[in-house]
């Protein structure tokens, strides 16, 4: 067991595109109003996807902001930005997709950008055309054995790996991690599925068969609550649930300092409403609510 422990929690925010507008009227506020937030938390990356990316999983994307813009924004404010590419199901003849491409090439041209991947693939065609990008090894493959997790935390392909969030709470293993393991560990800290699921892995092969424009059905969630959509107050609930106290008393002391937030599929008031728990001291919530709802640009709903 090794820990050293970490001063400082680095999220991992959705909705690079989806959520344009939103992250451009917040970043502004947590520069400037520094006071308003929890000094051990920074934001480590902004993820996501276009509309329309066969490469896409894990949600089927909305985004229409042009890309350009897109990186601007995170350059000014010094965040990576991660493309959401875990399409599960992709085969060599996907490969060559025009405007997966162009993405991948316009982020790996600016630096310190990342890509989110499932398929090895997809890894493999990624590491040799596009050498400055990083890479995510996804939660979409449902790494619920935690041998299996550490293999992955091992191979030299990925800078960081999301293990399913049923292994949020395995400490005694967690902790048998290296200091340099442990900081490629990437927790997903809201998820409101349900925890004895079984079938996630054929939910997030839905999305991408949707992605890659197959028409089949919706899959049909048969788990408790299924059918409710998310709401934050019922993944508060779920075991596998990290909270903001958790990061900063049990998770940052542990070593880790990895912190993914969900919600690409959700609306931007949601959105702002995990920016407020996680990152802004309550007392100043009302502050950040009350200028993020007044600008005019944004709606939220």
């Amino acid at each position: 067991m090794e820990n050293a422990q970490n001063d400082m929690a680095h999220y991992h925010l959705p909705g690079l595109f989806e959520f344009y507008e939103l992250y451009r009227a917040f970043l502004p506020l947590f520069r400037e109003h520094q006071e308003y937030f929890y000094d051990w938390c920074d934001i480590g990356s902004i993820y996501g996807a276009p509309a329309d990316c066969i490469w896409g999983g894990g949600r089927v994307g909305f985004g229409d902001n042009d890309p350009q813009e897109v990186l601007a924004l995170m350059k000014e404010y010094g965040i990576s930005a991660r493309l959401t590419f875990s399409n599960s199901l992709l085969q060599e003849e996907h490969l060559s997709d025009k405007q997966c491409n162009r993405l991948c090439a316009l982020f790996n041209e600016a630096g310190g950008n990342g890509v989110i991947v499932h398929s090895d693939l997809l890894l493999e065609y990624l590491k040799k055309s596009y050498p400055n990008l990083y890479f995510v090894s996804s939660t979409t493959k449902v790494l619920t054995d935690f041998q299996e997790f550490a293999d992955e935390v091992n191979r030299e392909d990925f800078r960081y790996v999301v293990p399913d969030f049923r292994l949020n709470k395995a400490f005694d293993k967690l902790n048998t991690l290296t200091i340099a393991q442990k900081d490629k560990v990437e927790f997903l800290c809201n998820e409101c599925c349900w925890f004895g699921c079984t079938d996630r892995k054929k939910c997030y092969e839905n999305v991408s068969r949707k992605n890659l424009g197959e028409n089949c059905e919706d899959h049909h969630c048969t788990a408790p609550g299924g059918n409710e959509g998310y709401r934050f107050s019922e993944a508060m609930t779920n075991p596998g649930f990290i909270s903001a106290q958790d990061i900063r008393e049990i998770y940052l002391p542990m070593g880790f300092s990895n912190f993914k937030i969900e919600g690409r599929g959700l609306g931007s008031a949601m959105i702002l409403e995990f920016l407020l728990y996680y990152m802004t001291k309550p007392e100043y919530q009302i502050h950040v609510r009350e200028a993020i709802y007044l600008d005019s640009m944004l709606d939220l709903f």
